[in-house]
Formats: C-alpha cells, sequence, structure tokens
C-alpha cells in the first residue's frame, strides 16, 4: 500500500484552528508542518478538512468471548470509517474480563492480523483484583474501569464505597487512573418488566442515581488523591458537583456521550431497545445542560461508549428485558457535529473533546494532534456534506443504530492510520495496519487539560 510523503489542504487543523499547511511524512511518523505546498504527493479539495485522526477512549468491542456482539475486526473497521484513529478498548463484555494479566494476554493474541485502527486496553477493577493491580499495570493497561452497581456481566462484579477508595489508593500509589461507571445502586429499581413506554426505563435509572455515585467517587478522590474520571454522564445537573470538584483540586474528569449530546427521551418510539443504555437517554432541558458543560470545559471528552450486542439481546420491545448499549462508534462524530452545527458552534471547539481530550484521559501524549514527531494518523474531512445514516450499511458486526435513517452532516473521505490509508469513502477498510498500544510507566504524568 502507497503511503504519502505529504499531506496538504486549504485547512489543517493545527492548534485549535485551521490554517492552510502541508503535512511531510517519513516511517509512518509526521516529520513537519509546514506552508501550503500544492505540489504535494495529495492535495485534499477545497470542501475537505485534514484533521487529526480522532481517538476514542470508551469502547466495548468484546472480543474474545462474545465476538458475535462485535469483534476487532469489525469495530475497527468502524472506527475509521468514523475517522477514529485511536480506540481504548474496554475489559468487558468480554470473556474473560481483562482483570487479570492472562485475560490480557488473551486480548492481545486476539487482535493479531484484525486492527484497522491502533487499540489499547483498559484493565477492571473489581472485589477480587483489589491489591494485585499493580500486575496489571505493569502488564500494560492504559488505566482501571469499575462500576458502582450492577455492570450485568456476572463475572465483573461491583465495587462498594470501601472497595473504591481501596481501588483509588492503590491506582494513586501507581501513578494510574480509575474510570467509573457512576450510578448509585440504592437508587436503581431491580432488574424485570418495565414496558414499551421509555418513560419506566428512564425513572427506573434516575438522574439521582448519578449523581450520588458521582459525590461519592468526588470524595473518594478527594481523599485518596488517586486520579478519577467518570465515563458516560448522562445528567447536565451532575456538572455542579464536578466543576466544584474542579475548582477545588481534586483530580477528576468526565467525559459524556453523542447520544446523550444529540438523542431526547421524548423521540424514543415505544419499544425501540436500539435507544437502551445505561444511564439513560434524558429530557431536552437535560441535553442543553450538557452542551453548558462541553462549552465551558467541564466535560474533558466525548466517547461513544460504543457497547454493541446481538439482534437476539436486543429483540424485546420490553425496555426492561432488553439489552442496554448504544452502537455509537461509526456515526458518534457526525452526530454531535450535526448537532454542533445547528446550535452555531464551530468545529474547532468540539474537535478537542475528540482527539486531545480522551488521549489525555488514556494517557496517550501527543495522539490527536498534528505536530512533528507524533504517527501519522490523519483524516480527510468534508463537514458539509450531508448523509442519511443506514444501519445496514454500518461497518458493525450487529447493524443497529438509533440514527438510522437520520440525515447528518459531515464525511470521512479518507482515513491514514500511520501514514497508510487505511479507509476510503466508497470502498471501505483498504488496510488493516493498526497496533496495539501499550501504556508506559508514568504515562499519565501532566494529566491535567490544557484545552
Amino acid at each position: 500500500m502507497t503511503t504519502p510523503s505529504a499531506v496538504s489542504a486549504a485547512r489543517v487543523y493545527l492548534d485549535g484552528a485551521f490554517v492552510p499547511a502541508t503535512v511531510r511524512i517519513a516511517g509512518g511518523v509526521i516529520a513537519a508542518v509546514d506552508a501550503f505546498d500544492a505540489g504535494a504527493d495529495i492535495v485534499l479539495p477545497d470542501t475537505h478538512l485534514l484533521l487529526p485522526g480522532l481517538v476514542d477512549s470508551h469502547v466495548h468491542l468484546n472480543e474474545p468471548g462474545r465476538t458475535e456482539w462485535e469483534g476487532f475486526a469489525t469495530g475497527t473497521a468502524a472506527a475509521a470509517a468514523a475517522g477514529v484513529t485511536t480506540i481504548l478498548d474496554m475489559p468487558l463484555n468480554s470473556i474473560p474480563v481483562t482483570t487479570t494479566p492472562g485475560a490480557l494476554a488473551a486480548k492481545r493474541a486476539a487482535t493479531a492480523g484484525q486492527l484497522a485502527v491502533d487499540v489499547g486496553f483498559w484493565g477492571g477493577a473489581v472485589p477480587e483484583n483489589l491489591g494485585t493491580l499493580a500486575a496489571l499495570d505493569a502488564a500494560g493497561v492504559v488505566g482501571f474501569k469499575c462500576f458502582l452497581s450492577p455492570s450485568g456481566i456476572d463475572e465483573f462484579g461491583h465495587l462498594d464505597a470501601d472497595q473504591l477508595e481501596a481501588a483509588l489508593t492503590e491506582i494513586a500509589e501507581l501513578g494510574s487512573i480509575l474510570i467509573v461507571h457512576a450510578e448509585h445502586p440504592a437508587h436503581l429499581s431491580a432488574d424485570g418488566p418495565l414496558g414499551t413506554d421509555y418513560t419506566a426505563f428512564e425513572a427506573s435509572r434516575p438522574a439521582a442515581g448519578e449523581r450520588a455515585a458521582i459525590r461519592t467517587v468526588i470524595d473518594a478522590s478527594r481523599r485518596t488523591r488517586g486520579r478519577a474520571h467518570i465515563v458516560h454522564v448522562s445528567d447536565g445537573g451532575a456538572l455542579a458537583d464536578v466543576r466544584a470538584a474542579k475548582a477545588e483540586g481534586v483530580p477528576l474528569t468526565v467525559e459524556t456521550c453523542p447520544h446523550y449530546l444529540t438523542l431526547t427521551a421524548d423521540e424514543v418510539p415505544d419499544g425501540a431497545a436500539e435507544f437502551k443504555c445505561c444511564p439513560p437517554i434524558r429530557d431536552a432541558a437535560n441535553r442543553d445542560l450538557l452542551w453548558e458543560g462541553v462549552l465551558d470545559g467541564t466535560v474533558d471528552a466525548i466517547v461513544s461508549d460504543h457497547s454493541p450486542a446481538t439482534p437476539a439481546l436486543k429483540a424485546s420491545p420490553d425496555f426492561g428485558l432488553a439489552w442496554g448499549g448504544i452502537s455509537g462508534l461509526q456515526t458518534g462524530f457526525s452526530a454531535v457535529w450535526t448537532e454542533a452545527r445547528r446550535r452555531g458552534i464551530p468545529l474547532e471547539r468540539i474537535l478537542p473533546l475528540f482527539t486531545t481530550g480522551p488521549a489525555r484521559i488514556g494517557g496517550l501524549g501527543g495522539a490527536g494532534r498534528i505536530q512533528a514527531g507524533e504517527s501519522a494518523h490523519l483524516v480527510a474531512f468534508d463537514p458539509d456534506a450531508a448523509h442519511t445514516v443506514r444501519a445496514g450499511e454500518l461497518e458493525y458486526r450487529n447493524k443497529m443504530s438509533p440514527w438510522d435513517g437520520r440525515s447528518l452532516h459531515g464525511v470521512v473521505a479518507e482515513t491514514w492510520v500511520h501514514a497508510i490509508p487505511a479507509y476510503r469513502r466508497g470502498e471501505g477498510v483498504v488496510a488493516r495496519a493498526g497496533r496495539e498500544i501499550l501504556a508506559e510507566p508514568a504515562a499519565l504524568a501532566g494529566w491535567g487539560s490544557d484545552r
């Protein structure tokens, strides 16, 4: 596969702005960034932007063990089609879950020959492995994931408040990070039938449960000085506590997801389980609060929480019985850009949350930037092109999407991974040059935002 030595565009995203430039490449690495060169190997059309490869730090690929839900081949293909060149894989729902070095080795073995983009790995913090997290850390996980309520997977247990504090104490000593599914079990209804009306499901996982759990994490992080990150924040009201904690100096970051920023509870059709996720999609006023957090810097990243399942698990029209999880890896960026555009928000305001924000959470150094010395992960993107999402045409193994049939703006024309063309619109995945990412010691040093 021929790799370019130079890519030029009239609008290249550099240091927070779009400017004319040429990206020089050698050995799959950006060698220099200099003035626009009309004679470069590749010159993008004026309608296209040159972006750094996007980073998604919250993806469930489920391989090995539940590869029928997704897998490294299909999941990384969806990433490349979205302009995402680096993903971090969650420690569940694979079998085995990534809670031991042996389980990480099994996951790494499963990646062979399948990666269209770079993939790193989260480890799990569960009751059984507390006190032994150093072994997983040394094996190369980028950090640790825990739940404060049942995960839905029997083999991945949740932590109580004392165990959370113990995990954060251990993680502070390692200089790592604990990413937390923050819903308080005392506020959650028992599992069981809820019917086809979405309002009953939303009420079963109220905002109060999210706020209580986030406060628990803040208190534990304050006491231990262990770095904590709240995943998939759905409750805009919880951001007030996050702002206060950050102002106080608590080592805390948070993310939200495309489905919370672009969808609302009142538009979920009866029995449409492709919209079910935990915590749930909430109302339009709540969505506005999340956008406030995006714009004022409270939210550190926008990531997909791509959590696919088989059609059989999604088949029940009862929101209490259908499996929870949204497939959003391939559509998330264009969905959020479409909503931002509607709100009059320029693309450069949200790009850091899809690039350097998630990279910083995962300790990925200069990933998500176009600068000398970084891997040549690049994306040709047409921000004004409209397309209609057709679930059957997506790269996922199980082709479901809550955006099915919606018109979105923003089309990825081509994605380069280590300067090798990985995806072209109309052709699909054209190469699999992705690599494993194993964390280096002290990778998380200097994690504070510079947005």
